[in-house]
């Protein structure tokens, strides 16, 4: 009985997999390659939207767009580097968010719009308002890089500085008996702190308070550079708000008052008679990537999420989240080395950590790339800490905005015993174990052993020990100076440029123009890029879905035979097809390990 309504489930999966998914998912890719192919007015006013959230980087899963957000850091960069010369786009209109933007995002973003206004076309920020939330700072600053930067009438500049939260738990914790044993290297690695601690540590609020005050200094000097004020001056009437958006005005943080259908109207009037808005998504789509040309090519390799073990094919097809898995990255990289085209390699990294393992898989590749006579320069984008900062540290160069964070050279590991906490509700925690004496270690039920708290506590410092040799080898730093500022600190990019974490501030512009000047390719030379890993297609990606559960492939193959339907079965030929390459490829990918 049980199998009965294990295979009905599976033919009901099938059926709503041919049915309802792959129509719609055919239909989607029907009319986004209709609205690709979406010509571009001869007077073109890109709008852009930054009000939808950024990622740093486009996923390579053609299904993500499902997921919804908005688009990249690294899209909006290389889409601006085209309309520059594309003498159809005669201007640019910015819907500003009243929250926060990430920092680096707004630094990279920022210099691309600086670059699209020095070829001499016109950019109009518009915002309905600037909230006490975050990082607000960093939407100002990207406003202020702006031709003009308007406001809604019935709007409010409150940005009065920059505000974090942070919630600890550690007298819930002891309320409620749930015991968090962690070990930490070091003071810095602070977010042990939340899980032990009811307020911040004094290491802890050094580190944050040293951070926050490198971004808000930062975001506040580039606006006060492009608003043709002083950083002293600014800060000063900002930090004496909030205001109006006529008190604004009259303080000169922006310059015109009206509604977004005005600005509208003005930016097409300054684009020339005739002008049309055509919104950045669909401009982005009909141009492409940036491809470059010549006979030499510059490898970009995209890393974005958590750093983990594995494949990324196990995940949702759908899924919104993006992780850097280590055995695609190392073989992204591993491709642009085998690639004989490929003479440099730029790798984009935004990466809070992550696994130790995975990161070590990444960095080999690293390695290998350099011993193969390819330099490597990391771009850092949002962040590129701890895990983050290891794939990173053997890098030839090291590129990152002023408000990249990063570093937080340091482990932490630990867990909760619950036994206390669930015995309060009458749920009543029992283990066995079989084998040595650490084998349960990690039980939820029972606390570390002092025996077991020293095994864990010496494997902690010898993965500590690991991290500093990586950065010491890579960064050319004797040890104990790598411990001196280590520790698990976090810094900015631009604090890290101080102390010889990072060789040069600047966004993937900056790593580019280095990778070639460390290839030997002359500075005004054009190149290719080749982007790793690879977009995947329509059907790698469907294979995939089925992969995850193969009963279902087989009775969506089953569905089409009895339809006897030649475009089902087909569809279900190339799937299979395509499974089977990508199986294959990924035998091969592992034998460089």
């Amino acid at each position: 009985m049980k199998q009965f309504f294990l295979t009905m489930a599976g033919v009901f999966a099938g059926l709503f997999l041919f049915f309802v998914i792959i129509p719609f998912v055919f239909l989607a890719i029907a009319i986004s390659s209709l609205s690709a192919k979406e010509p571009t007015p001869g007077h073109t006013v890109l709008e852009l939207d930054l009000r939808e959230g950024l990622t740093d980087q486009a996923p390579t899963n053609p299904f993500a767009v499902f997921g919804g957000g908005g688009l990249s850091t690294m899209q909006i960069v290389d889409t601006l580097a085209q309309a520059e010369t594309d003498t159809r786009v005669k201007a640019l209109l910015i819907r500003l968010p009243e929250g926060g933007v990430t920092p680096a995002a707004a630094d990279e973003i920022r210099q691309a719009i600086r670059r699209f206004r020095r070829s001499g076309k016109v950019v109009i920020a518009h915002s309905q308002g600037f909230q006490p939330i975050g990082t607000t700072v960093s939407s100002y600053m990207l406003g202020a890089a702006a031709s003009e930067l308007w406001m809604q009438n019935t709007a409010s500049f409150q940005l009065a500085g920059f505000s974090a939260e942070s919630v600890f738990l550690g007298r819930a914790f002891e309320k409620y008996g749930v015991e968090a044993q962690f070990e930490q290297r070091y003071e810095y690695k602070n977010a042990v702190n939340e899980y032990t601690q009811s307020d911040f540590t004094a290491a802890h609020r050094e580190a944050m308070t040293a951070w926050m005050t490198s971004i808000y200094d930062s975001a506040l000097n580039n606006a006060a550079q492009d608003r043709r004020t002083t950083l002293p001056q600014l800060k000063a009437v900002i930090e004496a708000g909030p205001y109006s958006a006529a008190d604004a005005l009259q303080r000169r943080l922006i310059d015109k008052i009206g509604q977004v259908e005005e600005a509208e109207a003005e930016v097409k009037r300054r684009a020339g008679k005739g002008a049309e808005i055509m919104e950045f998504h669909d401009y982005a789509a009909s141009i492409g990537e940036r491809a470059g040309s010549g006979s030499e090519a510059i490898a970009i390799v995209s890393g974005e999420g958590a750093i983990v073990t594995g494949r990324s094919g196990g995940a949702s097809p759908f899924g919104e989240g993006s992780s850097i898995t280590s055995d695609d990255t190392a073989k992204a990289i591993y491709d642009a080395i085998e690639d004989k085209d490929v003479k440099a390699i730029v790798f984009r990294v935004s990466s809070p950590g992550g696994s130790p393992e995975a990161s070590e898989q990444i960095l080999a590749a690293v390695r290998a790339a350099k011993a193969a006579g390819k330099p490597v320069v990391v771009s850092m984008g949002e962040y590129a800490a701890s895990g983050g900062y290891w794939i990173s540290s053997e890098a030839n160069w090291i590129v990152a905005q002023p408000t990249t964070l990063t570093g937080s050279i340091g482990v932490f590991g630990g867990k909760f015993v619950l036994a206390d906490a669930l015995g309060r509700f009458g749920v009543d925690m029992r283990h066995l174990t079989v084998g040595g004496e650490y084998a349960d270690a990690f039980s939820p039920s029972q606390e570390f052993t002092p025996a077991q708290r020293a095994a864990f506590a010496a494997q902690i410092d010898r993965t500590y020990e690991e991290f500093i040799a990586r950065v010491s080898a890579g960064r050319r730093l004797p040890p104990a100076r790598v411990r001196e500022i280590a520790r698990g600190r976090v810094w900015t990019g631009a604090q890290a440029r101080g102390i010889g974490l990072v060789d040069q501030l600047g966004g993937i512009e900056e790593a580019v123009a280095k990778a070639k000047e460390l290839a030997r390719i002359p500075a005004g030379t054009e190149v290719r890029f080749k982007r790793y890993p690879e977009a995947g297609s329509t059907f790698e990606a469907l294979s995939k879905m089925f992969g995850v559960s193969g009963e279902a492939a087989r009775v969506l193959v089953g569905i089409g035979g009895v339809m006897n339907d030649p475009q089902a079965e087909a569809t279900v030929r190339r799937i299979q097809t395509d499974r089977a390459r990508a199986s294959g490829a990924s035998v091969l990918a592992e034998q460089p390990y």
